[in-house]
């Protein structure tokens, strides 16, 4: 099985014009899209698209609801970067416990036929309480290396606390007994903010999803509180406050509406522009 679960923490902080940091324990699942229609049949609280206390929603992710997921993302990548994936693919994601679902983002990781090679790394991002979502779409530059850097520019809007007119520092590994993410913005060439996520690698079985639907047992929900609550410490620091620009209106990108409680008939066609990649050994 290649699906697994990832256990550990997420680290928020903010460098201008106020200091503000905070982190939390946190738990993700990491599903292979081929297993993911079979992948819970054997646990009680678990389901794909059938009413549970944790439950993956297809409808929650970039694409068509009547179109697999796996062809969605395939589409997506050969729309964008006109690379044909053959391979399995990787999702990185929280899903919906006990009834609410929301994912700040979510990774998709795309390997070649042998499922050995990374190709490809799609970030789904959304925001809240908008309800938009957005992918940026990454080719893997340098096959050889586990971790992958890359220079992009900000297209779509997630916090009222960040500017549009921001450029992005991401540092990505690849999927393995542990996973990273680390996240920075810039604003004129001064990092105002970044968020680094640092998890450790659980197999699947009875016990494991027992334990972090225990211990977590409104992941989600703690997600989005805490979204909510540092928002308005921010605010209490007068941290300066700019408006949502609304759906990106640019001709190579569509945003989505998302609602995500129940997100009907998405149908994702977004266009990620320039984009530097410098991959790492």
């Amino acid at each position: 099985m290649y699906s697994k679960i990832y256990v550990g923490q997420v680290r928020h902080k903010r460098y201008l014009p106020h200091e503000h940091t905070f982190n939390y324990r946190m738990f993700m699942m990491y599903l292979d899209l081929d297993e993911l229609p079979s992948l819970f049949d054997r646990f009680l609280f678990w389901s794909v698209d059938k009413i549970n206390l944790a439950q993956f929603k297809r409808s929650h992710h970039l694409g068509d609801r009547n179109t697999l997921l796996k062809e969605s993302v395939k589409d997506l990548v050969y729309r964008e970067k006109d690379i044909q994936l053959n391979g399995p693919i990787r999702l990185l994601t929280n899903l919906s416990y006990f009834g609410y679902g929301f994912n700040p983002v979510s990774f998709y990781y795309c390997f070649d036929k042998s499922g050995e090679t990374l190709e490809v790394i799609v970030a789904e991002v959304n925001n809240t309480p908008w309800g938009d979502q957005y992918s940026y779409v990454l080719p893997v530059e340098d096959k050889e290396s586990s971790h992958h850097d890359y220079h992009l520019n900000k297209d779509f809007h997630v916090s009222p606390f960040n500017p549009m007119n921001q450029q992005y520092e991401w540092s990505l590994s690849e999927p393995g007994r542990s996973l990273s993410v680390y996240m920075q913005n810039y604003t004129d060439g001064l990092k105002v903010f970044d968020a680094g996520l640092s998890l450790k690698q659980e197999e699947i079985n009875h016990r494991s999803l027992s334990r972090v639907l225990s211990g977590f047992p409104l992941m989600t929900v703690k997600v989005v509180v805490a979204i909510y609550f540092e928002a308005f410490k921010l605010w209490l620091k007068k941290t300066p406050i700019y408006d949502y620009p609304g759906k990106a209106t640019d001709d190579c990108s569509d945003n989505l509406s998302v609602d995500i409680s129940d997100q009907d008939d998405l149908d994702n066609n977004i266009i990620d522009k320039n984009i530097t990649v410098i991959s790492k050994k």
